[in-house]
């Protein structure tokens, strides 16, 4: 019960974004926008200033790059093998290699792991939170393209463009170099930075309430389903068998792997014009199937029951 009384304002947040976008007809482009030129480089900030970076991110980061990237492999090679364009391919990319760390996986952390697994849970939102600024925006710019002749410059281009990646590595330079902040400046970083998280959600409302059930492309959509719900954690699995970490620290990237897509990807979606469809509808039915899956593998990695 308290797994689904964590989980109920996120779903009401994506209501409230499709009773807005039915009734009032937003521009989720223009939204979009705003929220990735504007909102997230002060949330990339603020999370790369605030959280200490340590040795033991050398093992996280060759994690969760590992994790992607082997789920990107994946994915290609489907896409290779069923003929998919380009812009296919890097829709189920981000529909498929992107999890949700943030709002959805650090709260179930925290209830399962206490403090100890929620400590690492907020280091992988972190480090989440960079691969998406990066490889994530990549694949969103590389599938924008309307041909299937886009260049690795033109993508790069787009790449470089995007503020997100900057908002991080000047957040990790304040960090290193210790320079201070005040609680002004910091409040005034953490009230715009925060506020993209629940902008997020209401644009992925607004999208599902674009969705023609009938026009859903259902085979790929469960592909991405399957690639994020269940090939995920067992790629996890094998990761963490090799890592020296502690066993519970093990425990908590499998859940973590096993959480649904982020919803930042339906964002570079639809702001890339990388089938947004296709993004926001694997998005949200992988929160709703995660209902399902979530308390399935934690039970296997033998997590403990909250009283």
């Amino acid at each position: 019960m308290q797994f689904f009384i964590i989980l109920f304002p996120i779903f009401c947040i994506f209501i409230v974004g499709f009773i807005a976008q039915k009734a009032l007809q937003f521009d989720t482009a223009a939204l979009s926008k705003m929220s990735l030129y504007v909102l997230s480089p002060f949330l990339a900030f603020k999370t790369f200033y605030t959280h200490t970076l340590t040795t033991a991110y050398l093992y996280y980061i060759f994690y969760i790059f590992a994790l992607c990237f082997a789920l990107v492999i994946i994915v290609s090679i489907w896409s290779y093998l069923l003929k998919y364009s380009v812009k296919e391919r890097c829709a189920l990319i981000l529909s498929s290699c992107f999890m949700n760390n943030g709002n959805y996986g650090t709260p179930v952390i925290l209830v399962f792991f206490g403090a100890t697994g929620f400590d690492l849970g907020v280091i992988m939102m972190v480090l989440q939170q960079f691969v998406m600024s990066t490889v994530g925006i990549y694949y969103a710019a590389k599938g924008s393209g309307y041909s299937e002749t886009v260049t690795q410059k033109d993508v790069l281009k787009r790449v470089i463009r995007m503020p997100v990646a900057y908002g991080a590595f000047l957040g990790i330079f304040f960090q290193l170099c210790q320079i201070p902040l005040s609680k002004s400046i910091m409040m005034s970083v953490a009230m715009i930075g925060d506020s993209s998280i629940v902008v997020i959600m209401i644009i992925l409302g607004m999208q599902l309430a674009k969705l023609k059930i009938k026009q859903l492309d259902y085979p790929k959509i469960s592909f991405a389903l399957c690639t994020r719900m269940v090939v995920s954690p067992l790629v996890a699995l094998l990761l963490v068998y090799f890592m020296p970490i502690n066993p519970i620290y093990k425990q908590v990237l499998i859940v973590l792997a096993a959480m649904p897509t982020a919803a930042n990807t339906t964002l570079m979606s639809v702001q890339f014009n990388t089938k947004p469809e296709l993004v926001s509808s694997a998005t949200f039915f992988s929160t709703l199937i995660s209902l399902v899956t979530l308390p399935i593998v934690l039970y296997l990695v033998g997590a403990p029951v909250p009283f």
